[in-house]
């Protein structure tokens, strides 16, 4: 079962990234949107260039597996923040689901975070060079 390890952890970090690199190039792309719909929240979009930098960037390092740990807790708080600050209309169906893949996410980062982003990553090549 070993030699699955380092791929699967690949995989799993692909997957969790995925969703962030494309979230940050959609608020990119849709700026003014998504700076209407922080507002409309109670968020100031002043926060929208932290919001892609954490999304974009988190996603890029944890698919590098690169800085890994830092960025799969910065990616956990945002989770939880946004699960908690956009999705609690626990009436709205659409948002209960939203509130808890939002929990989910975050406890995938919280595994990366206990143990590591596995040997096919930067952060390992790193380590043994």
């Amino acid at each position: 079962m070993e030699g699955f390890q380092a791929p699967v952890a690949l995989l799993a970090r692909l997957f969790l990234a995925y969703i962030f690199v494309m979230e940050g190039w959609g608020k990119i792309a849709d700026y003014a949107g998504t700076a209407a719909y922080m507002e409309t929240n109670g968020v100031s979009a002043k926060l929208l260039p932290l919001v892609i930098l954490t999304e974009l960037g988190g996603g890029i390092l944890v698919a590098a597996g690169f800085m890994t740990r830092y960025a799969a807790v910065a990616l956990a708080g945002f989770c939880l923040l946004t699960a908690f600050l956009f999705h609690t209309d626990f009436g709205n169906l659409e948002q209960l689901i939203n509130f808890n893949k939002n929990i989910a996410i975050a406890g995938g980062f919280l595994a990366l975070l206990a143990f590591g982003p596995g040997a096919w990553s930067v952060d390992a090549w790193r380590k043994r060079g």
